[in-house]
């Protein structure tokens, strides 16, 4: 699944390609769809596109109506770019935005759970990027749940999903097994700078090998959420252990409180 890295690049990506361009048709297969389909049409059709933004882990993108789409990729959702004579109706279809310069951006999903919003409303859970040390810190002392559960749910902190919550409790030297109300502050702290800069850093791994990506994951330079890899970059190996199902990597050197 796409995560705040990739969307982050995603949007920029997106941005670029289709800002101030106008759509001219929409065609919307989706069931988990919020309005009508026609309400859609209504909306947008039109319209010109002003911006593209991630928001947690949706893409957000505003017009000049003031509407906003927002699309979830969910696990599965793959975005594509083409000329509308090279487009094809596809069976995993979930939505197609035709642009005037005759470009269609598609979604499709096979499993069919990628999901199109109209106007979706405004969220108040902090960014994983704008977290401060005070809030994770409260959320954390109200449960002994592990640690890793806590960053990767969306109503504490948006945009954090399972490779990327591996990646930030290594780089904190925190066990994603951790009681969560057993962290000391100064642990927090440091759990805190390392999000952003885990987050941050990605974002510019994925720009720098990957400039015009609008879909799919590149991971290649992960520290311990990475299957090809046996140990960090300090030597030491990595080890794997389900987490509420999850698939977690980790190393002896994160400290579990």
């Amino acid at each position: 699944m796409p995560e705040l890295p990739d969307l982050q690049v995603f949007s920029r990506n997106l941005t670029k390609a289709l800002k101030g361009k106008k759509i001219d048709k929409i065609v919307c297969h989706s069931k988990k769809l919020n309005v009508p389909v026609e309400d859609l049409q209504d909306a947008l059709e039109g319209a010109e596109l002003t911006k593209v933004e991630r928001a947690g882990k949706e893409l957000h993108f505003s017009f000049d109506n003031k509407h906003v789409l927002g699309l979830h990729l969910m696990l599965h959702g793959q975005l594509t770019l083409s000329k509308e004579e090279e487009e094809e109706e596809s069976k995993s279809l979930i939505i197609a935005l035709k642009f005037e310069d005759d470009r269609i951006l598609s979604l499709t999903d096979f499993d069919g759970l990628a999901a199109p919003t109209l106007d979706p409303k405004a969220n108040n859970i902090p960014d994983a990027l704008e977290v401060t040390a005070g809030y994770l810190g409260e959320k954390l002392s109200k449960t002994r749940t592990p640690v890793k559960n806590v960053l990767m749910d969306q109503k504490v902190v948006r945009g954090i999903g399972n490779a990327y919550a591996d990646e930030i409790l290594w780089d904190a030297r925190l066990s994603p097994f951790s009681a969560s109300n057993k962290i000391p502050a100064e642990k927090v702290k440091q759990l805190t700078a390392s999000i952003k800069k885990v987050l941050e850093d990605a974002e510019k791994q994925i720009l720098k090998a990957r400039p015009e990506i609008i879909s799919g994951e590149y991971r290649d330079f992960m520290e311990v959420h990475n299957a090809r890899k046996k140990k960090t970059s300090t030597g030491v190996e990595i080890l794997q252990k389900p987490i509420a199902s999850r698939k977690t990597y980790y190393t002896e050197e994160q400290e579990e409180y």
